[in-house]
Parts: structure tokens; sequence; C-alpha cells
């Protein structure tokens, strides 16, 4: 009878692992399909190449250096060696690296809440913004603002018609909060938990082209879960960028730029939430369940 448990168990979990694979299948397909995975660095190529662009970033560079210098050496002053104490219970000798690698996360989160709510909304929206006009997207932009004529895309940028991308938001301090100690598993735990970030990140990062597009709450939704493997990879690279000490501040704008070239090509190609590709997408994804 134990026997016959144990293989039905066996069983079970080589069903769940084939289902998972099978997802993990035509997420991957759907990433490597959109190369989401280039836009960041997209951005920061095109971002360095187009001086119009860095006017947001000038005005807010020395304070959000500030910031980020001053968290980011509490953070290594104050947590380092109590975090440390920890996890060298789970990680070993490893843990010198991993907590390096927690408390960049955490200090990352930290800035991205204070700058985002506070600093550089309106730079940020001005550079996404700025960006679409540059690639010839004034249409789309017009929803959202007024353009003035000129070809300086950041100068075009006139009154703002609707409000701004959306605000860090409790819910999504308490799920960070919440997979913190995945961090106590070595290595493949501060992965997994970098990886569940750049998911949560890679949802927000078309939240105004999304705004501009005057898609509903559930247009959105469907949309995103069409692209999760997409949203994921730009979101977690993205994650990983902004983790750096110092260049953060940088790696937000490109990340900017980034979301902004990807969301002009999707323009471009006319892409439609109930037709085409999504379509597909949801398709495929239902048939791996």
């Amino acid at each position: 009878m134990s026997s016959g448990f144990v293989g039905n168990v066996q069983a079970k979990a080589q069903e769940v692992a084939k289902e998972d694979f099978e997802k993990a299948k035509v997420l991957l397909s759907d990433a490597a399909k959109s190369g989401a995975y280039l836009y960041p660095f997209k951005g920061i190529v095109y971002f360095t190449t187009h001086k119009a662009l860095w006017k947001p970033f000038a005005s807010r560079v020395l304070p959000t250096l500030g910031l980020t210098a001053g968290v980011t050496a509490f953070m290594f002053l104050f947590t380092y060696l109590p975090q440390l104490a920890i996890l060298v219970f789970v990680n070993g000798p490893l843990a010198v690296l991993t907590t390096v690698l927690l408390i960049l996360n955490e200090s990352s989160t930290i800035v991205n809440i204070i700058s985002r709510n506070f600093l550089l909304q309106e730079a940020l929206l001005d550079t996404f913004d700025g960006t679409l006009v540059a690639r010839n997207a004034n249409e789309i932009v017009s929803e959202g603002r007024q353009l003035k004529s000129g070809s300086d895309p950041i100068a075009r940028l006139g009154k703002i018609l609707k409000s701004p991308f959306s605000k860090f938001t409790p819910k999504a301090l308490i799920r960070y909060v919440m997979y913190l100690p995945l961090n106590f598993i070595p290595v493949v735990g501060t992965v997994i938990f970098i990886l569940i970030q750049g998911q949560t990140r890679g949802k927000s990062v078309h939240g105004r082209y999304f705004q501009l597009k005057r898609w509903s709450s559930s247009q959105q939704r469907d949309w995103l879960e069409s692209h999760v493997g997409s949203y994921t990879t730009f979101g977690t690279i993205a994650t990983v960028l902004e983790m750096i000490p110092i260049l953060s501040i940088f790696f937000a704008f490109t990340n900017t730029v980034g979301a902004a070239l990807w969301a002009a090509d999707l323009e471009q190609k006319n892409t439609q939430m109930t037709t085409g590709t999504a379509l597909n997408l949801r398709e495929s994804a239902k048939k791996a369940e």
C-alpha cells in the first residue's frame, strides 16, 4: 500500500513538473519572440545617444544620487552584520555575497519608493513621453498631454492631460516583505526573489502606455497575462540594473526609455488587445495548463 502511495505521489509530481515545464516553454517563447529582454539595453544606447532626453535626468540627478548614497551607506552600516549573522546559518560562506545582494535589493527598493513618489515621477514621465515623441508616436502621446511644435522631443511636451504613472502601492511593499525570507535559501532563493521582484516590476513598466491607449483594467490584465514572459524578463533585467549602487538613477531613466521604445514598436505594429498575438498566447497558455 505504501509503495502504491509513493508511486502515485511520484506520478503526480511528474505530471505537475511536466505542466510547469510546458507553461515555462510558452513564457520563454513569448519572451524570445518579443525581444523584450533587449529593451533595457536598447534604452541605454538610445538614451546615451539622444542628448535631448537628458534634461529630465539632469534636473534630478544630484538629489537622487544623494538619496541613493545615503540609503545604501545606511543599510550597509547598520543592517549588513545583523543580516549576515542570520544568512550565514543557511547560506554558509556564500552569505557574504547573498547578504550584499539582499542589501542592494533592499536599498534599491527603499530608494525607488522615495524617489518615484517624491523626486522622479514627473521626470520619468517626461522621459517616457519624450521618447515616444522622438520615435514619432505623437498621436498616442497627444492622448495624455498637449504637444508643442518644434524638433526637441522634451521641449515639445506641454500640459499633462492625464495623471502620470501610478505610485508605489502598499500592496507592493507587503508583497516585497512577504518574499524576503526566500533569501534564506542559498543562491537559488536570492535568484527567485529577484525574479519575483522582476515580475512585479514588469507589470508596471507600461502603465503610462496603457493609460495613453485608454485600456481598461481588464484589458491591461489580459494583455499582461498573455505576455508574462516578456514583462518578467524586462522587469528582472531592469531590477538588476537598478540594484547597482550610484548608477541606479541612470538605469531608472534608461529603463524608462527602453519601456517607451518597446511601446513605440508595439504602436507601430498596431497591436490590438483582442486579436493576433495576445489571443494566440492566451490559447497556448490555456493548453499548457
